[in-house]
């Protein structure tokens, strides 16, 4: 099982380290795609954390069962309005199974990087695979990797720069790796935090979806479906289960 990485100390404060990705301009388009997908049928949030996609697809009518890893995120969203509609399994979504079948999978905001190996990943588009019914969707949301704005023999490429906050990724171009480092000043002290990712391809993740019985059907480059590009910074890419594997 892969380490959790999103233990007590991340979700005591996960909601409002990403407060922006909770605004409805992010959460409204997200979940207005995912409800036209699932149409009438359940739904399986890889990764659910502590609901942020989840709750408010929930209250469109989709049902919703979650996976994570992290029992501490997993109790936050517990602690919402509405999560006692919506059951969660503890385990590491590459692998873990739940009863039923779904119309609808998905991933957002780069949690298939999560998976640190192509192993993993190539294991979860299966594992999905195995949930989805036949013409089942899944979905991921994930940045584009950046190697394009990276001068030849650089490694470090920031993406938040403010007087309480610093982030930047750290790239290991030969392992198709990166480290994301956080440096916060909370209460007066500094917290430090990074976190393991893997970067993946779309054509890659083409494939990893091809190898599980699913075909690619849509490749945008936000949830407005607005078209991917050569300057897309993330990519939200449907898959339709197609064959049993």
């Amino acid at each position: 099982m892969p380490d959790d990485h999103f233990g007590e100390h991340v979700a005591e404060r996960y909601d409002e380290s990403v407060s922006e990705m909770f605004d409805s301009a992010e959460v409204d388009p997200a979940v207005r795609f995912l409800a036209d997908l699932a149409g009438d049928g359940a739904a399986l949030e890889l990764g659910i954390g502590t609901g942020r996609i989840a709750l408010p697809l929930n209250r469109t009518g989709v049902p919703v069962h979650g996976i994570d890893l992290s029992s501490a995120m997993v109790e936050r969203l517990r602690a919402k309005p509405g999560a006692d509609r919506i059951p969660v399994t503890i385990g590491d979504f590459a692998h873990t199974r739940v009863p039923g079948t779904f119309s609808l999978a998905y991933l957002v905001f780069n949690t298939i990087m999560n998976l640190t190996s192509q192993d993993e990943q190539v294991a979860c588009f299966r594992t999905v695979a195995d949930h989805l019914e036949p013409g089942g969707r899944f979905v991921v949301e994930v940045m584009v990797p950046e190697l394009q704005r990276l001068p030849h023999g650089e490694r470090f490429r920031p993406f938040t720069v403010s007087p309480s906050r610093l982030g930047f990724d750290e790239y290991d171009v030969a392992e198709q790796r990166l480290v994301s480092h956080h440096y916060h000043v909370v209460d007066g002290r500094l917290d430090v935090m990074s976190f393991p990712f893997r970067y993946v391809w779309p054509a890659e993740l083409d494939l990893m979806a091809r190898m599980a019985g699913m075909t690619p059907r849509e490749r945008w480059s936000d949830w407005n479906r607005q078209p991917f590009t050569n300057d897309s910074t993330k990519h939200v890419s449907v898959w339709e289960k197609t064959t049993s594997v």
